[in-house]
Formats: C-alpha cells, sequence, structure tokens
C-alpha cells in the first residue's frame, strides 16, 4: 500500500513536469536553433527506518537533444547556420561566454553585430562593429566583411572573425535565458574545423508528431497514476472498515 501511493503520487508529479517539457518543445518548434529537451525518470526506494517499503520517482536527468534542426535557405547576409557540430560564440554583459545555433543575426542601432535576442556576437577581437552604408558578407570560416556602398566598388573590408566553437556536448549546460554555457564557465576555445552557412537558418529540431504523440501518452499516464491513488485511497478505507468490525 504504501509502495503504490508513494509511487503514484511522484509519478504523477513527475509526469506533470514531463507534460511541461513536452509542451515548451511544441511551443518551440518553430523557434530558430532551439534544441528540445527529455525528462527520464526512475524509482528510488525512501532511505529511512521503518520505510523500507516506501518508494517514489525522482527526475533523474533532464537531457538537451542536440541534433541538427533543418537548413532553411533565407537569401538574407545576416543570417548563418552552423553546419554539423559547433556553436556561434555570444559575449554576455557580464563578460562571460554564452553558445547558440540560432544564427539570425542583426546590427544595432551603434553598429555591433548581435543575434535576434540582442546579444552581442563574440569576434576574434572582442564585438565586431560594422560601418554604416555598407554590404555585409559572411564568410563560411565565420569572416565578416563589408563593402562600400558608396565610393570604390568591389572594395572589400574584413572586420573580424565570428568566434566558432565545439566544445564536447556533455560540458555544455543551458541555461534560464535558453543559451548554452560550459559547466566550468570557462570560454571554449575556436574550433577552425566549423563552419557557417551564409543566407541560411537552422530550424528547431522538434519533432512535432512525436511530441504530440508522447504528450497524448503522458496525459494517459497521468490519468493512470491518479487511478492508482484513488484505488489506494478505495483499499485503505475497506481495511478500515475491516477492522472496525472485528475490533
Amino acid at each position: 500500500m504504501d509502495r503504490l501511493i508513494y509511487t503514484a503520487m511522484t509519478g504523477a508529479k513527475h509526469v506533470f513536469m514531463q507534460q511541461s517539457g513536452t509542451a515548451n518543445n511544441l511551443a518551440n518548434a518553430s523557434t530558430v536553433g532551439f534544441k528540445a529537451q527529455e525528462h527520464r525518470f526512475r524509482a528510488v526506494p525512501v532511505q529511512g527506518e521503518g520505510m523500507p517499503t516506501r518508494a517514489f520517482v525522482v527526475d533523474a536527468s533532464v537531457s538537451d537533444v542536440l541534433e541538427e534542426g533543418p537548413l532553411m535557405f533565407t537569401g538574407n547576409n545576416l543570417d548563418v547556420a552552423v553546419q554539423g557540430r559547433g556553436w556561434i560564440a555570444l559575449q554576455m554583459p557580464d563578460g562571460s561566454e554564452a553558445y547558440t545555433r540560432a544564427g539570425g543575426l542583426q546590427v544595432d542601432v551603434t553598429g555591433i553585430l548581435q543575434t535576434k535576442g540582442g546579444q552581442t556576437v563574440a569576434g576574434d577581437g572582442g564585438a565586431i562593429n560594422i560601418p554604416p552604408d555598407n554590404n555585409i558578407e559572411i564568410a563560411p570560416d565565420g569572416t565578416v566583411s563589408v563593402i562600400a556602398t558608396f565610393g570604390t566598388p568591389n572594395n572589400v573590408n574584413a572586420l573580424g572573425r565570428i568566434k566558432l566553437v565545439n566544445p564536447p556536448e556533455g560540458e555544455l549546460v543551458r541555461g534560464a535565458d535558453g543559451l548554452f554555457r560550459l559547466r566550468d564557465g570557462q570560454p571554449a576555445p575556436v574550433d577552425e574545423n566549423v563552419r557557417l552557412a551564409p543566407g541560411t537558418l537552422e530550424g528547431s529540431n522538434v519533432n512535432v508528431t512525436d511530441a504530440m504523440v508522447n504528450l497524448i501518452s503522458l496525459s494517459r499516464q497521468f490519468e493512470m497514476q491518479i487511478k492508482m491513488l484513488q484505488t489506494a485511497d478505495s483499499n485503505a478505507q475497506r481495511a478500515d472498515q475491516l477492522l472496525s468490525l472485528n475490533a
């Protein structure tokens, strides 16, 4: 009885959490560069005197699915997608680095190259400043060049190079802002093998069909856990009645 109550109670709680995670994946199915999350659970016995029969469910791990999303051609010079493994480094306001696969870039009012979320793109010498009245070109190796709209035609000037990294996936953790960072908080080294696809964006790697099926399955699991709690309560009431009759 104890095992049923504890397992069903915590199971219902964590299935509800898993539903929230799956719903979040679905909500970001069209978010550029989004990586899905998976929740895994396991049963753990309660440790303590007099409680050998009790067990509960714990959130064993929340893993990030880092598989590549589909590439979508846009033709926009400020759109880039990482080809294969790798990340675009961002320079955060506190001086730390974060990493993203969302390569929809823009130039702010001060000329700084940023993401659509307003984070500064890290360059080989710091932030990359784009002068006005220039056409921007981003090469596959991350080199940012400009061609003046006025003056000498076809005069290409290289301004800097986007920092591209490829740290071990096991060392990456997702922050509350959706960006990834190294566990130790240190910046990752530049990886010369990482390449960009200019004029392209990487879509979300969420499989909408699988997520919908999973959401329906989780709903059924939640109902089953609640039914188990109701059954445990009903059995307990009947046991009390039998004990009252025997008293």
